[in-house]
């Protein structure tokens, strides 16, 4: 009996070290509301902030966030900021109010967030918070009629493969990582306490109509458009460098190689010299000669990052245009009618 109970609680331990994936991410209103306000007040410039929070097994629950303060470059930023959030978090626990951190929110311009320093970001808060994500707002998308609110992961075979630093071509192809396996978008839910959803209730106009609808039949979507598509060039530009890049290598490579064998050719027959002399036979390879020093393979990371943000600058522009291909069409009809 003592051995079964025993056997039962270490099976109950082992099911609860087990952590359940996350499935979506559950916001206040209320946080949703500051960021928007956060990031509207100083777009087009690029702001961040907390979030706080509980994680529940495989709900992640927003429920408050503050905005860092932006500061000069000539501050000392890192200090400051660390000593800003630790009071900030200390407040919040006096007034009872969910201190753990879930991540960080930040703003963005035209969806052109995916960048290597928002992984090493990643990384960091990695280390001391097991689950976290990054709330990515766009108000320049937000002004077109949609609300461009997402909630990003980093996949756990790409965070293996970093924490090695080791982005070559026949790591990637062992581990089936190809570029769109770096960011998980995790589904958000936005929820209100039933006291908040009466009180909105009470304060909703009796017109069905509001300014937002009305935003989603603007016409003019040319300017979004615009600067999407010369983003677009920027980012096939990029592409098109990294690319000139492992091109490079390759042909040093090849050149090695060649140099590489010539060399073997040509000591393989002076061995054979030797032999017939009754010398003794020198050594095929030799570390000291440079033609034998490996040749560094550049990073793929700069390259998955210019190809994710080349799809994002895509489906933008292909959903602006669907969206106004329609408004288009109904206008049409309207004045046909």
């Amino acid at each position: 009996m003592a051995n079964t109970m025993v056997r039962s609680f270490l099976q109950a331990v082992s099911s609860e070290e087990v952590t359940p994936p996350l499935r979506v991410v559950q916001m206040e209103g209320l946080a949703v509301l500051k960021i928007i306000k956060h990031c509207n007040e100083f777009s087009p410039a690029l702001v961040t902030g907390q979030l706080l929070g509980l994680d529940v097994g495989s709900v992640l629950e927003v429920t408050n966030c503050f905005p860092f303060p932006t500061r000069e470059e000539d501050e000392e930023i890192e200090a400051d900021g660390a000593n800003y959030q630790l009071e900030m978090m200390r407040c919040l626990r006096e007034v009872n109010v969910d201190n753990n951190t879930v991540g960080w929110y930040q703003s963005t311009l035209l969806g052109s967030f995916q960048t290597v320093e928002l992984i090493e970001t990643f990384m960091n808060y990695q280390e001391n918070i097991r689950r976290c994500v990054c709330i990515i707002y766009d108000p320049s998308r937000s002004s077109q009629g949609a609300l461009a609110l997402k909630a990003l992961k980093l996949t756990d075979s790409f965070m293996d493969l970093h924490r090695n630093n080791n982005f070559t071509g026949e790591k990637l192809r062992e581990k089936k990582l190809s570029w769109v396996d770096i960011f998980e978008e995790i589904p958000i839910k936005v929820s209100n306490s039933a006291l908040v959803s009466a009180f909105m209730t009470e304060l909703e106009p009796e017109s069905p109509v509001a300014q937002c609808d009305y935003d989603r039949l603007k016409l003019s979507t040319a300017p979004y458009v615009e600067r999407n598509l010369e983003f677009l060039i920027d980012c096939m530009e990029d592409l098109s460098a990294e690319q000139n890049k492992f091109q490079y290598y390759y042909r040093n490579l090849s050149r090695q190689q060649a140099q590489q064998q010539a060399w073997l050719q040509k000591r393989r027959v002076e061995n054979m010299a030797r032999k017939a002399a009754g010398e003794e036979p020198l050594p095929e390879e030799d570390p000291s000669n440079p033609i034998f020093k490996p040749i560094p393979e550049p990073s793929r990371l700069d390259s998955y990052l210019i190809t994710n943000q080349i799809s994002n600058y895509c489906n933008q522009i292909n959903g602006v245009a669907g969206q106004n291909f329609n408004r288009l069409y109904m206008m049409k009809a309207l004045h046909e009618n």
